[in-house]
Formats: structure tokens, C-alpha cells, sequence
């Protein structure tokens, strides 16, 4: 028994040593400084060209947006009416993204009140934040608290846009890639709770949702897709 708890140890060390090397390994590979660059009416033309490749208006008309993140975490965001259903676990959280105070919390279908009530919607509001940007993010450009940069890199214009307020994680920052049709491609991110700096995620297979607008259907990074089912756009 003695021996087989020791292999058992062993084997656990060996496992957190190699990860805390990795870690280390990607540590250093993944620590780019933010890049600095033109503020003002170039950073917001590339936005504004983005935003018109997208077909922006037609995103903010669209009734409703819907999926699933990591399999745990499913919404019913109704975009005109500032509201989020969010699901979990028996929760369902009647998210008013204006004013979260306001929401209604069920649990198995029944109504909460209290700090069950108010620890739910914290989880719905940080959830929504983070889950809604793998989805909608290159149509935040503009949001109330962001900053543009054109930044000239590799030959390509690229967009930075730093997040100085509001969300759940102010402070992060992103740079946009784009192809020949300014149709976002991936972007590399500084964000506080990743702790690698520069670390690119790829968006592809963008297609056009019934609301004419088209959705990137897949992300990842590493090659790892991020767990995103169930997307669909309700006009």
C-alpha cells in the first residue's frame, strides 16, 4: 500500500512539475507588451470599416441572440428589450443589462429574494459580460468606454481596442485582425484574468445569421475551439 501511495505522489509531482514548466514555457512566449499606436479619426475609420463589413445595422435591429457557453451557461439575450435570460443549474436570472438591481431570479421555477437573489445576479452579470463577448465582440468597437488605436504591423492595419470602463474586467485590451474584406480573422488579448499577454484567438467561419448580419461560429485558441452551441439569431 505504502509503495503504491508513493508511485501515486511520484507520478502527482511529476504531473504539477511539468505543468508548472509549460506554464512557464508559455509565459514566456506569450508576453508582448500592448502596442502603441495612432489614436483618433484612422483608428476609427478601420472601426467604421469593420462595423459596415458586418452589416452593424442590421445587428442592432435583431430581436434576439441565443446559445449555449461550455454547455452550462445558455441565453436568451433580447437585445431590443435590455434584457438577458440567463440559465444554470436549475437558475434562471431575468437579467436587465441597464440596470441589474432590477432583475427577477427563479430557482426551480420559483422566485428568490435575499442573498441567494443577489449572489445569483452577480454570477448572470460576470457570466453574461465574459459569455456575450465570444459571440458579439468585434461589434463592440464603439462601446461606451473604449479606445481606438491603428497599429501598423506585419505589413497589415490592425485595430486595438482598449476597454477603459465598464464590463466586468476593465483595462483589457485587444487587437483585431482582419482580411482583404475587413471581415475580423482573430486577436491577440491583454486581459486580467489570462494571465499570458499577446495570446491569439483565431474567429472563423463566419455566416450570415437570418437577422443579415453574419456571427464568427467558431473560436479558438491553440487550435482548442471555445464551447459555444445552440448560436442563433432571432430577427
Amino acid at each position: 500500500m505504502k509503495k503504491t501511495l508513493k508511485i501515486v505522489f511520484k507520478g502527482f509531482l511529476i504531473v504539477i512539475s511539468m505543468l508548472v514548466l509549460l506554464f512557464l514555457v508559455l509565459k514566456v512566449t506569450y508576453n508582448d507588451e500592448i502596442p502603441e499606436g495612432v489614436s483618433g479619426a484612422p483608428a476609427d475609420e478601420l472601426a467604421h470599416d469593420i462595423l459596415e463589413a458586418l452589416n452593424y445595422e442590421n445587428y442592432k435591429d435583431a430581436k434576439e441572440i441565443h446559445w449555449t457557453f461550455r454547455g452550462v451557461n445558455r441565453y436568451e439575450w433580447h437585445k431590443q428589450k435590455q434584457v438577458v435570460k440567463v440559465f444554470w443549474d436549475g437558475m434562471q436570472v431575468d437579467l436587465w443589462t441597464t440596470s441589474p438591481e432590477e432583475s427577477t431570479v427563479f430557482k426551480s421555477g420559483n422566485e428568490i429574494e435575499g442573498d441567494a437573489k443577489r449572489e445569483a445576479i452577480d454570477y448572470a452579470v460576470k457570466n453574461f459580460n465574459n459569455d456575450s463577448f465570444w459571440v458579439v465582440a468585434p461589434f463592440k468597437l464603439f462601446d461606451p468606454g473604449t479606445e481606438r488605436f491603428l497599429i501598423k504591423e506585419d505589413g497589415q492595419e490592425k485595430l486595438l481596442v482598449q476597454y477603459t470602463s465598464g464590463g466586468t474586467t476593465p483595462g483589457d485590451a485587444y487587437l483585431w485582425e482582419v482580411d482583404e474584406n475587413q471581415i475580423p480573422t482573430a486577436f491577440k488579448m491583454w486581459v486580467s484574468i489570462i494571465p499570458l499577454d499577446g495570446l491569439k484567438a483565431e474567429w472563423s467561419e463566419w455566416k450570415m445569421t437570418e437577422a443579415g448580419f453574419p456571427l464568427a461560429f467558431e473560436k479558438t485558441i491553440f487550435g482548442i475551439e471555445i464551447p459555444i452551441s445552440g448560436l442563433k439569431v432571432v430577427r
